[in-house]
């Protein structure tokens, strides 16, 4: 048997080597599709991305035609460059350095050489394409906005670069793909699939049909069209207040977790990236290091977040047992603490409990409650501890898990945090007693302040926020509709939301109230410091409101950041009030106030602190003068 067990194996090997090289030779070509490629030309036709849509069937984003002029370096001949490039309006240096690159890429294969031509060049170039052999064109569909907002939303589509090809296959050189926003989050869905033609070449190198009847060739198939959860209406309106001011607004839906809004500002009309101009206009955006127009305030900016943060002071506390309803503290339009210091407080002063806490924002109520959840546990890292557990239920100091492709976690201090910071030890509540107020170390985006505020509205659960709510043809991800519970318990979220409400009837935001509308909101001024020339300068505060409407049923969570805006009440509060409004009524009762928003401008407050007199980029959506400019408030 022995003997016979070598023979049987060299049989078995043989025969199943001669199978496959009898498969690949005669059945399956596909191989010597690839070693004839000298011999075939490959073309590749790309279908229309999908449409974009908003919550109710509003066209967002569609596509229009564009033209690319491919090159074959190998097939160049005869090129009278000084005509080629009078034609496009290009200069012979650029020429060069174009079919250089082109030549590394690949001799053989296509690269792209100018993109997105319109209509009118394509028939220019189309005249005379006969006398630049190597040159073809490839027509291809481009992005057409229907609207001149949401760009932080909507992202961009740029060019497949070498980095792009070599981390996936799918891409060539030249072919275009979604950048930031849901062009690059749902690209797979959007773009569709390219389809292949492979034509035979002669010896002259003329085309002479399809490869094998075109058997190998594939067909295109169209972007599925997406609905976003965006309520199109809102955005233009949320954008068109945030006009020469900066920072960043989110509106979520408590029940769902779908996100209504999502405003950064200064912002730019999406079409500026469409077309030849693309790469001019967004090396400008990209360098204007002031106003950052391409930077996503509304989920990259870390801010303190000031006293909205109280009520996730208060909440812990209740969850904590330290304090109750009735718990009381003095005020004396401060608190003292740790030999001396002074924490200042504007309220009116006098016995503070949770509900007048809430509505007058003490901090001297808010730093003695955070100081007993702290010394509740007997070493203060424990209590810390425990502290940062409950803010972590919250979605503070971790991505949240939305689908956008850029975020920023902000910070949720731990022991470990002041560890590195008191490294002898040593450390107690009173050195970290400003966590209280938003200040300290605590660090949120807007869109965890507005989650945050989705989850009290929900008396205590929260869903991932997201930006999708249909692709045709899929179902969503089962994480954005799986509630997150948060460590507080149902029952004390009522007694908190009681003093939300009253910010608006009595308290901080009395000014800001909408008839009709029961709003639960709170106000917030978060210290504000940047280094300046190496030194740590207390520049202007930020101005901050979270608030959800209506106080039953709750079918907006928002939150407004505006950066330098001095107090809460200033400017975030009445942005917030205004955009709860017309989501929910769809017009704006409070004129007066939609005039002073609208035409206001930060923008001489932003100017103070670069030396010179600042203006947004062009670029920007409607730029300013800066001889009307005004920081203060008619």
């Amino acid at each position: 048997m022995r003997k016979a067990l070598l023979p049987i194996i060299i049989i078995i090997g043989t025969f199943l080597l001669v199978s496959r090289l009898f498969y690949l030779q005669v059945i399956d070509d596909s191989f010597k599709l690839k070693s004839d490629n000298n011999a075939i030309k490959i073309k590749y036709d790309y279908p229309e991305r999908g449409y974009i849509y908003d919550r109710h069937g509003k066209l967002l984003v569609a596509n229009q035609p564009s033209y690319d002029i491919m090159v074959i370096p190998r097939e160049l001949k005869n090129i009278d460059t000084l005509e080629f490039c009078k034609l496009l309006n290009i200069q012979k240096e650029e020429y060069i350095k174009i079919i250089k690159k082109a030549k590394v890429y690949s001799p053989r294969l296509p690269s792209v050489f100018l993109p997105q031509l319109n209509k009118l060049e394509f028939a220019a170039f189309q005249e005379k394409i006969r006398k630049f052999t190597g040159f073809y064109i490839q027509k291809r569909s481009l992005r057409d906005y229907q609207v001149n907002y949401g760009s932080n939303i909507f992202g961009f589509i740029t060019q497949a670069n070498e980095n792009t090809v070599k981390k996936n296959p799918y891409y060539n050189n030249g072919d275009l793909l979604g950048t930031q926003g849901v062009e690059e989050s749902y690209e797979t869905t959007l773009r569709g699939v390219k389809g292949v033609k492979y034509i035979q070449k002669d010896k002259y190198n003329r085309e002479i049909g399809s490869y094998k009847q075109g058997k190998y060739d594939t067909i295109a198939k169209q972007g599925e069209d997406i609905n976003l959860s965006i309520d199109a209406e809102l955005q233009k309106y949320g954008e068109e207040l945030m006009i020469n001011k900066r920072g960043g607004i989110v509106a979520i839906e408590p029940s769902t977790g779908e996100i209504l809004a999502l405003i950064t500002a200064p912002t730019y009309d999406p079409a500026i990236l469409v077309g030849r101009q693309r790469s001019k206009n967004y090396t400008q955006l990209y360098r204007d290091s002031i106003a950052k127009p391409l930077y996503n305030r509304a989920l990259l900016a870390e801010y303190p977040p000031g006293s909205p943060f109280k009520i996730l002071t208060g909440l812990i506390a209740l969850q904590e047992g330290v304090i109750d309803e009735q718990t009381s503290f003095v005020c004396n339009h401060g608190f003292s603490y740790a030999r001396g210091r002074f924490m200042k407080c504007h309220c009116h002063g006098g016995v503070m409990q949770l509900h007048r806490g809430i509505y007058e924002s003490c901090n001297t109520y808010f730093a003695n409650v955070y100081m007993r959840t702290i010394n509740k546990y007997l070493k203060p890292a424990d209590g810390v501890d425990i502290w940062s557990n409950h803010l972590k239920s919250f979605g503070l100091g971790q991505f949240m898990g939305y689908d956008l492709p850029t975020g920023k976690k902000g910070n949720r201090p731990t022991s470990k945090t002041y560890k590195r910071i008191y490294p002898n030890g040593g450390w107690r509540s009173t050195a970290i007693v400003s966590n209280s107020i938003g200040q300290g170390e605590v660090l949120m985006t807007p869109i965890q302040l507005a989650n945050m505020m989705a989850a009290v509205a929900n008396h205590g659960f929260y869903f991932t926020p997201h930006i999708i709510k249909k692709i045709k043809g899929e179902t969503i991800d089962k994480k954005f509709t799986t509630k997150h519970m948060t460590t507080i318990d149902r029952k004390h979220f009522q007694p908190m939301i009681d003093g939300l409400f009253d910010v608006f009837n009595i308290g901080t935001a009395a000014a800001l109230k909408v008839d009709g509308i029961e709003i639960c909101g709170k106000t917030g001024t978060a210290e504000n410091f940047a280094k300046i020339n190496g030194k740590r300068v207390k520049l202007q505060d930020h101005s901050i409101f979270v608030a959800f409407a209506p106080r039953v049923n709750p079918k907006i969570a928002i939150a407004v950041l505006v950066e330098n805006g001095y107090w809460g009440a200033r400017w975030a509060g009445p942005i917030t009030s205004l955009m709860i409004e017309k989501y929910l009524k769809g017009k704006i009762s409070r004129t007066d106030l939609e005039k002073r928003m609208l035409e206001g401008s930060l923008q001489a407050e932003y100017a103070k602190y670069t030396g010179k007199k600042v203006v947004d980029s062009l670029l920007v959506k409607k730029p300013i003068d800066l001889s009307t400019d005004s920081a203060t408030e008619n």
